[in-house]
């Protein structure tokens, strides 16, 4: 590859996500799978009260997707979390790191998808190795990343239209099994509660985890500078995304404790495949998990759009180094972002596992949403020339508190998830060291 010119450095993004394109784009991030290969994992969390931790989880979503609707209308650009972190604080190395543990979070998430991809799901067509099949599905990812964003979003909608039929299958079936007495309500309001730690830990651990099944919202601020009228889109679509889903989210968790015990859950990576199979009504179960593997590809597909114009956000505020920002001139696409964040996913799919790179995304997420919602009220001193959305003074101070709780070993999550998430850190202070060392020689030559 010929090195990128001052003139392809000037390419801009296309704008080419309009409004139903963004709701859809954000519907699609959110569900896949965290709903689909999480489930059974927040269930023996929790017990059959399953419901719960995701009503909580859509709690602290909403929370904070307030604060990023009000960032993102205020400051229509790439980078997110990044963006708005420099912005308030000032600190290049804290905008650094928000911005590395947000890309590191697409890239757990994506990972977690191309592991799921090789699980129960695809055993119900053929058995094959994992890590092979995640590799291979992530590299075929990248490929329709760097083919264009409208070529990607446009995948997008078919994909979260047929994850969005499996979901409403699961929700039919809830509904025929209430109907014909299917089922125990009694597993409904079931808490588990016997390991150390009594009801509280598990409240918290499952709601944790559960939160998974939420992220998404954040990653369409990073689509910003490709999104017609990002000020006037982008709330209804955000709102719209994170409420449907999570009426989506509560009806296929009363479903799956009705007619699955938790226990049973909680062995397959597969959950609401064995929800089909108990639903009494003749749905052939390799159909279905065949939708389930097109919706948790759906998840991989945004997530690594998200990590790739993040790196390329990064790049033109020279946080990172120029070169990481270069726009292919004839696809229009951030081809260098795109091949660092695919290497990086390639790596985390050869050494973790399903439940630990979900926990790792959520961790990583709860933390960035913790200084997201600190930045809102710390930059409410700082006024635009145009209209924005204002989140109530009060949703802010909840949501980080909120966040931060989460985030913390309160919930009794597993040290591997801390460690996976040090690990990923340190490396990017390596990166930012590397960084800074280039751009203090740069200014001396200068």
């Amino acid at each position: 590859m010929t090195p990128p010119s001052p003139q392809a450095e000037q390419v801009t993004l296309k704008r080419a996500i309009g409004p139903k394109l963004l709701i859809l784009f954000i519907v699609g991030d959110i569900l896949g799978t965290g709903v689909y290969a999480l489930t059974g994992t927040v269930a023996g969390q929790i017990g059959g009260a399953l419901w719960m931790p995701f009503l909580f989880g859509f709690v602290v979503a909403l929370l904070t997707a307030m604060s990023y609707v009000e960032l993102v209308t205020k400051y229509p650009q790439a980078a997110g979390a990044a963006l708005y972190t420099q912005r308030a604080f000032r600190k290049p190395f804290l905008t650094f790191m928000v911005a590395f543990t947000v890309m590191c979070s697409g890239l757990t998430s994506a990972s977690a998808a191309a592991r799921a991809i090789g699980g129960d799901y695809l055993e119900a067509f053929v058995s094959l190795p994992g890590v092979v099949v995640g590799v291979v599905f992530i590299v075929a990812v990248a490929l329709l990343n760097y083919r264009g964003v409208s070529e990607s979003v446009k995948t997008n909608i078919v994909f979260t239209l047929i994850e969005l039929t499996g979901l409403v299958v699961i929700v039919v079936i809830g509904v025929y099994a209430v109907a014909t007495g299917a089922g125990e309500p009694s597993r409904l309001l079931e808490i588990r509660s016997d390991e150390a730690g009594g009801l509280m830990l598990a409240l918290l651990g499952s709601t944790a985890l559960a939160f998974f099944a939420f992220v998404g919202f954040e990653d369409s601020v990073n689509m910003a500078e490709e999104t017609q009228d990002p000020s006037r889109n982008f709330p209804r679509a955000i709102f719209l995304g994170v409420a449907i889903t999570s009426v989506v989210y509560i009806l296929v968790a009363v479903t799956s404790s009705l007619l699955v015990d938790y226990r049973i859950l909680e062995q397959s990576t597969g959950p609401l495949l064995e929800v089909v199979k108990a639903g009494g009504i003749n749905f052939p179960p390799q159909l279905f998990a065949a939708i389930a593997m097109f919706a948790v590809a759906n998840s991989a597909l945004i997530n690594m759009m998200m990590a790739s114009r993040l790196v390329y956000g990064l790049a033109n505020e020279r946080v990172v180094p120029r070169g990481l920002g270069w726009v292919d001139p004839r696809r229009r696409t951030p081809v260098i972002g795109i091949l660092f964040t695919t290497a990086l996913a390639i790596a985390l799919i050869s050494t973790g596992e399903i439940r630990g790179l979900g926990d790792t995304t959520a961790f990583l997420l709860l933390c960035v949403f913790t200084v997201v919602n600190v930045a809102v009220l710390v930059l409410r001193k700082d006024t635009v020339d145009h209209a924005h959305y204002r989140v109530p003074t009060v949703l802010p101070v909840l949501g980080a508190v909120f966040a931060f709780v989460l985030a913390s070993p309160l919930t009794g999550r597993p040290a591997e998830v801390y460690i996976r998430a040090g690990i990923l850190l340190a490396i990017g202070v390596v990166l930012w060291g590397i960084n800074w060392l280039v751009l203090r020689r740069q200014a001396r030559t200068a």
